[in-house]
């Protein structure tokens, strides 16, 4: 079947003017203004009230947070004691109430105009052995693509770190269970739909040696590595005491340097951290919201960029957003920098949307996804501007994000659609929502 998409209001790629057919699930063809397909097309979908977008790529997330929104005991609080209140309430967690979190997590990116995401699961108290599995699991039911990266944490409070003892697992049982992951799930092909990465939490709840291992285990299955960096001044202060370097020496000393790897936050990086990570082509997945919730600072993208660095887009965890909606995501990485560079000319619009695709998809690691143009997977979010929050509006893309999109009205992966008319298909949102809530009532 080839689908030609008619004539669309507007979208990111100019030589689409006029359209673009998708066939065997990848884009076959764009059609200039005014053009017509070169053959015959077997349906039509007229686009002509749609803004169409690349789908959009999460780098950064944490499905479980979606159980402990706007938490009591963690509202108003920095990194640090915000994850000493919330680590004992996570530590409830089961495969149940987990299964019930990534689904509607994922559900929730979807509506948003997410097609890829990038999930990091380090939580592993006992009976929650197969975490990975579940999302897994989840993510193939609703045909996304995800990264599935196999978190970890070794250090416990006991040994000098922030989580409890009932979280974290020792390094051969968290590598063991890394490679039985590779093994079985990771997906190098054009077009993969599970990919796997390794995941240590961050320098102050894994140890050295951890570090090392994972990027060794990477190297063998050729999969990527992802971990928080550089997100607090406490996290450099705690660097400086334990390890006697900074975070990204410390990165640098486990042998982290290297474009298979992508980092969340970045936002302590000095001007020479920046060039560092550059010259290795390290990605950094910049979380605007979450580094707004918890008071963390301001992410230096245009340096990092200048440097050679990808820069992605994240909702980082529903816990410190709190929510899972990517277009949301896209207009606070454009206010968060413009405040941060005190220039309107800085970051515009086009700089925040190619972070959420093209960026994105470069610190996955992907070079099938994230771009309109023939070749590249069917994954794409249409959107309408006929809501009242639109109305007035001259540029469509612009009007997209300075307006506040966020909700698709339609969403495509791999040339199917999984969201019509802005309703996840074969989804009862009354009832994942009823699910999902009393789910939640095991973390007041």
């Amino acid at each position: 079947m080839r689908l030609f998409i008619k004539t669309p209001l507007a979208t990111l790629e100019p030589k689409a003017a006029g359209g673009l057919v998708i066939a065997g699930g990848r884009i076959v063809e764009l059609v200039a203004a005014g053009g017509v397909p070169f053959q015959k097309v077997d349906q039509i979908f007229d686009a002509s009230r749609h803004v169409v977008l690349p789908g959009l790529i999460n780098t950064h997330h944490h499905f479980y947070q979606t159980l402990t929104r706007a938490h009591p005991a963690a509202i108003n609080k920095e990194l640090f004691p915000w994850l000493k209140a919330l680590y004992p309430i996570w530590a409830r967690l089961d495969p149940e109430r987990l299964r019930i979190a990534v689904r509607l997590a994922l559900i929730e990116l979807l509506m948003s105009g997410c097609t890829t995401a990038a999930d990091h699961h380090y939580l592993f108290p006992a009976g929650l052995d197969e975490a990975i599995d579940i999302e897994v699991d989840e993510a193939r039911k609703l045909g996304m693509r995800m990264t599935v990266t196999r978190g970890s944490m070794n250090l416990s409070q006991k040994d000098g770190g922030l989580p409890p003892d009932t979280v974290v697992q020792d390094e051969d049982t968290i590598l063991a269970d890394s490679e039985r992951l590779l093994g079985r799930y990771h997906d190098k092909s054009e077009g993969a739909s599970i990919r796997v990465a390794l995941a240590p939490c961050s320098p102050f709840s894994v140890t050295k040696r951890l570090m090392s291992e994972s990027a060794a285990l990477a190297g063998k299955y050729d999969a990527r590595l992802h971990t928080h960096l550089a997100e607090t001044k406490d996290e450099d202060a705690y660097c400086a005491e334990v390890y006697h370097c900074r975070p990204i020496e410390l990165l640098e000393e486990v042998g982290w340097l290297t474009p298979r790897t992508w980092l969340a936050h970045g936002v302590h990086f000095t001007a020479d951290d920046c060039t560092k990570l550059g010259r290795h082509g390290v990605g950094i997945c910049h979380c605007p919201t979450s580094n707004a919730v918890l008071a963390s600072g301001f992410c230096k993208t245009r340096e990092l960029e200048r440097a050679g660095a990808p820069v992605g887009l994240g909702v980082d965890g529903s816990a410190s957003n709190d929510s899972s909606n990517m277009m949301e995501a896209v207009r606070h990485a454009l206010m968060v920098n413009r405040l941060h560079y005190e220039s309107a000319e800085a970051v515009t619009h086009f700089d925040a949307l190619r972070w959420a695709t093209e960026g994105s998809a470069r610190c996955l690691g992907r070079d099938d996804i994230g771009q309109i143009a023939v070749g590249k997977q069917a994954d794409l979010a249409l959107f309408t501007l006929d809501e009242l929050r639109f109305s007035g509006g001259h540029d469509p893309l612009a009007t997209l994000v300075l307006c506040g999109a966020h909700r698709a009205d339609r969403v495509m992966i791999g040339g199917q659609w999984r969201v019509i008319d802005a309703m996840p298909v074969g989804t009862d949102l009354a009832q994942l929502m009823a699910d999902h809530k009393q789910a939640a009532q095991r973390f007041i």
